[in-house]
Order: C-alpha cells, then sequence, then structure tokens
C-alpha cells in the first residue's frame, strides 16, 4: 500500500472547489404565528426540506415518515453494488418508493429512514445468530427513536419482511399509540422453476455429508433456490408468518401479506398503504384505535389457521406489550389452538409444497378469514387500517375482482386449485391437517416449552393422534458438536437429541435450524427427536421441542440431563396436550417423585456455560428480558420492572457497604 496506490491519478478538474451557493430559489410560507409560536426546530425544518431540493410552495401537505429495513446498493437499472444481507430487504427501497410517489401525488411530504436488518438464514450456525433475537428490541427502539424524531410527523408507514426486521417494525408501531401507522409488508420471492426452496437449500451440506447429494447437486441447486432478487422466503417461516400476523392485526391493507417482490401487485399494495395512511390521517385514526386486545385475538386465531412459526409466540406478546394490550398467556395460546383448525396447505409443512405466492394467488389472509369468520372465530368489529372493521373488508373481499382474478390465475399458471391452497375445516381434517402447537411441561420443562406439532411426520404419530417416543439421550452443549454429530453419524433412528445452553443467558436464545432441517431432509430424522432450550426457525419441522423452561444456565433441570438418560416424550397433537420428563438412566427406572428428586440433587452439566463469544449487547439484552418476565412475556423490556429491580439492587449496596463500614 502507498499513497500513489490510494490517490492514484486524481482529474484536476476537482481541485475546483466552489466555496458558496445561490441556495434554493423561493420564499418559505411562513405566517407571524409561525415565526411567533412554532419551535426553532420546525421552521430549521423548513429550512432543510428547501434545502434537499423540496420546493418552497409544496411545504404545507401532511407530513408522513417512511420507515424501511431495506440493505444493500443498487445501479439504476437494479444491479448489485453493494449486496445486502438478503433478498428480504433488497428490494424494499422500492416499496418505499412507491408509497413516497404516491404520498406525494396526495400533496403530502413524505421522509425516508432506514434501519437494515440481519439475516437468520446467513447466520444459522455462526456467531452472527447471537445477536438475531437482540437485534429485534433493538431496532424496534431506534425505530421509535426515528419517529420522534421528526416532531413534525402526521403518519408512519413501515415497510419491513423477514424474521426480525418486520416483528421491530410491528413493536416499534404498536407502540406508536397517538399516531396513524401502517405496515407494507415486504413480500415473498418465488421458486424456482426446476429446484428446491430456501429452507430445504440449508439442508445441503448434511445431506452431502450423509451422501444424500453429490457436489455437483449441491452447487447447483444452491445458485438458484433464490428465484427471484426480492421478497422473503418461499415457504411459511417467520418472515411469511409475521406479515401475515400484521395484517391479522389489522396494521396492513386487505390482502398484503405475501405479494411476490418486484411484481406490479407489490409496488400497487405500497401506494395503497399510503393512501390508507394518509385517509387515517385525515380521520383522525391512530395505532391504538386498531391495536386492541381483540385484534390481538385475531392475530392469535390466524397464526393457528395458518400453522405459522413458533417465533412468533416470541412476537406476538411483545407486540401485545407495546400497544399496551393484554399479553397473551400458554393458556391463551392453548384455547386458541385448540378451537381453530389449521386451514393452509403451504411449505412447510404441507402435506403438499406449495410456495407462498400460490398462498398469495389462493386470497391468502382473508380467504382464510372467510372459512373462520364461518366458523365465528373473529372479532369481526375490530377497526383496520382500511379505515373499515374487519368484517366489512371481508364482506368486499368475498366479492371482489381480485379475488375472483387471483384465484383464476393460480388454475391457470400452475394447475393448481386455490381450494388445495387454503382448504375449507371439512377438507383439511381430511386431509390430515392438526392444530399449530403444543405447550409439553414436564420435569424437564417446569415452566413450559413449545412444540410445532402439526410439523412432525404422520407416520409417527400413533393412530390416537399421539406422537410418543422414549428413548436415550444423546447430550450437546451446544449447536456446533450437535450439527457435528449428525453429519458424522454420531445420530441415529431412536436417539433423543438434548442440546442445552442454547437459551437467551447462553447464546442470546439461537436459533437452531441447522439441526431440525438436518432432521426433517434425512432418512432417519423423523425417528429422531430434539429437545433444547434454544428456538427454532419458522420453517423447522420434525418433532422438536423447544423454548424449554428455565434454561440450563437458570439451573433448569434440561441441563442436568446425561447421556443414556432415558426420556420420554408424549405429545397429543389433537388435544394439544404434552410432556417431556426424565424417567430414569441405562440402568435403572424411577418414579415420577424419584427423578424430579435425582435431577434437583444433580449438579449443572460442567460444560454447560455462557458462550465465550457471546457479546456484552446480548449479555444486556438476555438481564433486562429477563427481569422483564423473560422469553414467555415476549422477551421485553418492561421499564418499570427494570427500574424496579434496579433500585432494589441498588439500595441493597448501600445496605452491604454500610454494614461493612459499620464493623
Amino acid at each position: 500500500m502507498s499513497m500513489k496506490s490510494i490517490f492514484q491519478q486524481e482529474n484536476t478538474s476537482i481541485y475546483n472547489v466552489k466555496t458558496n451557493a445561490g441556495g434554493p430559489i423561493g420564499t418559505l410560507p411562513l405566517t407571524p404565528q409561525m415565526l411567533e409560536n412554532s419551535p426553532s426546530g420546525d421552521l430549521f425544518g423548513w429550512t432543510q426540506n428547501v434545502g434537499m431540493g423540496w420546493k418552497p410552495q409544496d411545504l404545507l401537505g401532511a407530513e408522513v415518515l417512511i420507515l424501511g429495513t431495506n440493505g444493500g446498493l443498487r445501479d439504476d437499472n437494479g444491479n448489485p453494488l453493494a449486496l445486502g444481507y438478503h433478498t428480504g430487504h433488497w428490494e424494499i427501497d422500492l416499496l418505499m418508493k412507491a408509497a413516497a410517489e404516491e404520498i406525494k401525488s396526495q400533496k403530502g411530504i413524505p421522509f425516508a429512514a432506514f434501519v437494515s436488518d440481519p439475516c437468520d438464514g446467513r447466520s444459522q450456525g455462526t456467531l452472527g445468530m447471537f445477536d438475531s433475537f437482540p437485534y429485534r428490541n433493538d431496532a424496534a427502539m431506534v425505530f421509535r427513536r426515528l419517529i420522534r424524531s421528526l416532531p413534525t410527523r402526521q403518519a408512519v408507514v413501515g415497510v419491513a419482511t423477514c424474521d426480525k426486521g418486520l416483528p421491530a417494525m410491528m413493536i416499534a408501531l404498536a407502540g406508536t399509540h397517538d399516531l396513524p401507522t401502517v405496515i407494507v409488508p415486504g413480500g415473498v420471492t418465488l421458486p424456482p422453476t426446476n429446484g428446491e426452496d430456501a429452507g430445504k437449500i440449508q439442508t445441503i451440506g448434511a445431506r452431502y455429508a450423509n451422501k444424500e447429494i453429490t457436489l455437483q447437486e449441491a452447487s447447483e441447486l444452491g445458485c438458484r433456490s433464490c428465484a427471484t432478487s426480492g421478497g422473503g422466503c418461499q415457504f411459511l417461516g417467520t418472515a411469511g408468518t409475521a406479515q401475515v400476523v400484521a395484517e391479522a392485526l389489522g396494521m396492513a391493507v386487505t390482502h398484503a401479506a405475501l405479494a411476490p417482490s418486484g411484481q406490479r401487485i407489490w409496488a400497487e399494495m405500497a401506494k395503497q398503504s399510503a393512501r390508507a395512511a394518509l385517509e387515517m390521517e385525515k380521520n383522525n385514526v391512530t395505532t391504538k384505535d386498531i391495536l386492541t386486545d381483540k385484534a390481538i385475538e385475531n392475530a392469535m386465531t390466524l397464526h393457528a389457521a395458518f400453522g405459522g412459526s413458533t417465533n412468533l409466540l416470541l412476537h406476538i406478546p411483545a407486540i401485545a406489550f407495546a400497544a399496551n394490550c393484554k399479553i397473551p398467556t400458554v393458556e391463551d395460546w392453548v384455547r386458541i389452538n385448540n378451537r381453530t383448525p389449521r386451514l393452509v396447505n403451504v411449505l412447510p409443512n404441507g402435506p403438499d409444497s406449495h410456495s407462498t405466492v400460490r398462498l398469495f394467488l389462493a386470497g391468502g389472509v382473508p380467504e382464510v378469514m372467510l372459512h373462520l369468520r364461518k366458523l365465528g372465530l373473529l372479532h369481526e368489529d375490530v377497526l383496520t387500517v382500511t379505515g373499515n372493521t374487519l368484517g366489512e373488508n371481508l364482506d368486499w373481499w368475498e366479492k371482489s375482482e381480485r379475488r375472483a382474478a387471483l384465484r383464476k390465475r393460480l388454475l391457470e399458471a400452475d394447475g393448481i386449485s386455490p381450494d388445495e391452497v387454503i382448504m375449507s375445516p371439512e377438507k383439511a381434517k381430511e386431509r390430515g391437517l392438526t392444530s399449530t402447537v403444543t405447550f409439553p411441561t414436564g420435569n424437564l420443562a417446569p415452566e413450559g416449552s413449545v412444540i410445532k406439532s402439526t410439523s412432525i411426520d404422520p407416520s409417527v404419530i400413533d393412530e390416537d393422534g399421539v406422537y410418543r417416543h422414549t428413548g436415550h439421550a444423546k447430550v450437546f452443549t451446544s449447536e456446533k458438536s450437535a450439527i457435528q454429530s449428525i453429519k458424522t453419524g454420531g445420530i441415529e433412528a431412536g436417539d433423543i437429541m438434548v442440546v442445552m445452553g442454547g437459551g437467551p443467558l447462553g447464546t442470546g436464545m439461537e436459533e437452531t435450524y441447522q439441526l431440525t432441517s438436518a432432521l426433517k431432509y434425512l432418512p432417519f430424522g423423523k425417528y429422531v427427536s430434539l429437545i433444547t432450550d434454544a428456538r427454532f426457525s419458522g420453517v423447522s419441522t420434525g418433532a422438536c421441542i423447544g423454548h424449554v423452561g428455565p434454561e440450563a444456565l437458570a439451573d433448569g433441570p434440561i441441563g442436568k440431563v446425561r447421556d443414556g438418560d432415558v426420556i420420554e416424550i408424549a405429545v397429543d397433537c389433537r388435544n394439544l396436550e404434552g410432556t417431556v420428563n426424565f424417567i430414569g438412566t441405562k440402568t435403572e427406572r424411577y418414579s415420577p417423585e424419584k427423578a424430579v428428586q435425582v435431577l434437583a440433587e444433580r449438579p449443572r452439566h460442567e460444560d454447560v456455560k455462557p458462550n465465550p463469544n457471546l457479546p456484552d449487547d446480548t449479555r444486556l439484552w438476555a438481564a433486562l428480558q429477563s427481569v422483564s418476565g423473560g422469553t414467555w412475556r415476549g422477551s421485553v423490556y418492561d421499564t418499570d420492572r427494570i427500574i424496579e429491580v434496579l433500585e432494589a439492587g441498588m439500595k441493597a449496596l448501600a445496605d452491604k457497604t454500610e454494614k461493612i463500614v459499620s464493623e
């Protein structure tokens, strides 16, 4: 390196530097009242607006802040100059542009600000996963700070998709009680004409190691899995489920979720959302009018009907907390899942391999709602961002040209009947679709756990609808060692994998899709169960029990399991009840009472420790969310509770110091 290589041969014309400029032409539309009464920041804001090129005569429109999660840089032709982290935020700027153009055409004044987001797929199995879940809280705080930092904004439009960006945006807007806010879901990418979806493709390493595919196949399939450049993945994982939830809450316009990224119908949705925000502002409709306890329950009902990602069990409570609504309990989730049939036949849980774009064409959220409406499972009187109630939206949807045209298009394009993608309750039952989630308890999960019971392979479920597995534990204290064992033949049919130390205190509650996806796509995987205090990707499937509480590092019993221990799992997929229990060792079986005693007397596994690479930022997040109620309350920051604990701690330290001095 040298100065010559850095500066190279400069064009001497760059030295002709100007030292002043004429400034914008025109006058600010100020009044004496403004000059006498307005804050200096408001007045200076206008100066900066025209300094950026806005015409002075156009400064009196409604100011709308457009927040986005876009990442990367593209040239004027859309080609990459600098890559984003994932397709989910690569085209978000196009939606923001469409919304801005619509606001400007309506004489409004759009502002734009950005907080980009990570990719859970890119960080699977890496140290980057330690920042994934904590990012959500940080981003939501920054979004809210950006909203408050534009004091003259009159409405907010949030454009986002994917696993943490969209939940962060929903939490931020949910906490913006007194402004009109609208979510624009970022859409989905298309599947390859010939190839694998973005969920299955993440298993090429495990499948190659187990000689299921060749190097050539892995290389070719991996190249074309993201068949279009923008949007969330093609399956109903966390990204897709979060879009469904945004619409189900009433925060997005009707039929906004899961639109194919980059296409005209997708861009038009951004314009529709901008119009909705302006109408809300005109009619004094704000977020607190939309987000109510009934809206939260509608979202939970749609989550159940879609068979959505278990990650939303972490996000919906956080949205409810931000909106000052009732936080759902485990009992609420059980009640809603017991009464709500699963109706959606889409990847990753099928039973067929339909993609999310097919779900969109089949009618998406409002089409599923039509079925739920007939069952009386929706609160139709809730207000939505369209300015209408949910019931009025569904009346429009049922008779709309849009519905008829898109359902027809699915049949023309793919030869698929929309009623095969979104099923009636009767057909869904006939095809074997079961309710979404179960919350097993037991001596290994006294505070509870979660399993996406609808994703257990039907062939290993007994005729009475119960999945039963009694086997010997194979214990791992890191995801890295667990995936290595899968790749090298250390896991066999009949094993029960116990992966401990993956909760908030150990890893920031990492997502363990590496493990669950490998088990799904390896031939023996359906005969293996997984138990962990970490969490799962939205696309995870199989007999995988996560969110085990207390976590190992909080002295949870899961951290006391040893290799060879006998574990008994029972999950009733119909009645949504389950247990996960330690029942003995290689040489001895215990009564339930004795088993609890044995676990209590054991020390924690000696290798269970916080990951040495866990960032301080994440350690702080783990402590704050733990004080605030932990994962079952959505891993939120409960400010009042945190301050209460800090004050108690400071008092205890002061008392301790005083005692030492007096002695």
